[in-house]
């Protein structure tokens, strides 16, 4: 089988909407983390090599390093959450007719659950660094495209808070209830304010407008 990021985007949306589970939210959340960064990056590469922006142009071009960067890292993360799925599916049809295999069954399903936690914990990580990247873009980018500054925020936006309902899901099956409540932090603090920055950065693209 194919990988997702191989296929075209009307298979993808297909295999989305059909009755299998994957790919899923998970993988969504990461895709529009991907295609924020992508943005971030067309508005680098149509800011540099022009005169008007000059003084801006080793920060448009760090700034682009760091966008095609992070833009492969969640490339990775659509099949990664993928895989991680099908994972916990095939633990949650191991046998359980003895009281050992309903151990074995259950140790493997929370083994998953914590890497299922992991994946989009990571994912909203990325789409953080998104959402902050979208504000350089829109705050030194070409004013020729602007507008797609402010669709990466809400994309790296709406990838993050996807993202988190995935953390949300999983930690609430897990039984370690202390590594639950790590990731959890950690994605508190991954969402604080991220709200009031994505506001501010929507509007100051709509001043440039």
């Amino acid at each position: 089988m194919s990988e997702i990021k191989d296929k075209s985007i009307q298979i993808f949306l297909d295999e989305l909407a059909s009755k299998s589970a994957t790919p899923g939210g998970g993988s969504v959340s990461a895709l529009m983390g991907a295609q924020s960064a992508a943005l971030i990056s067309m508005v680098c590469n149509l800011t540099i090599g022009k005169p008007k922006y000059a003084e801006v142009e080793n920060e448009m071009q760090a700034l682009l390093q760091q966008a095609e960067v992070l833009r492969e890292k969640l490339m990775g993360l659509i099949k990664a959450d993928i895989d991680v799925f099908n994972e916990l599916m095939n633990a949650y049809g191991l046998p359980k007719e003895t009281d050992i295999e309903k151990v074995a069954r259950t140790e493997a399903i929370q083994a998953v659950l914590k890497a299922a936690t992991e994946i989009p914990l990571e994912c909203a990580r990325a789409c953080a660094k998104a959402v902050e990247l979208s504000r350089y873009a829109a705050e030194k980018g070409s004013l020729g495209v602007i507008s797609d500054a402010g669709a990466a925020v809400m994309a790296a936006y709406s990838g993050l808070k996807s993202a988190a309902l995935n953390v949300y899901i999983n930690t609430s099956s897990l039984k370690d209830r202390a590594f639950a409540e790590a990731k959890l932090k950690e994605l508190d603090e991954i969402l604080k304010d991220v709200d009031v920055t994505v506001e501010a950065v929507y509007q100051l693209v709509k001043g440039k407008l």
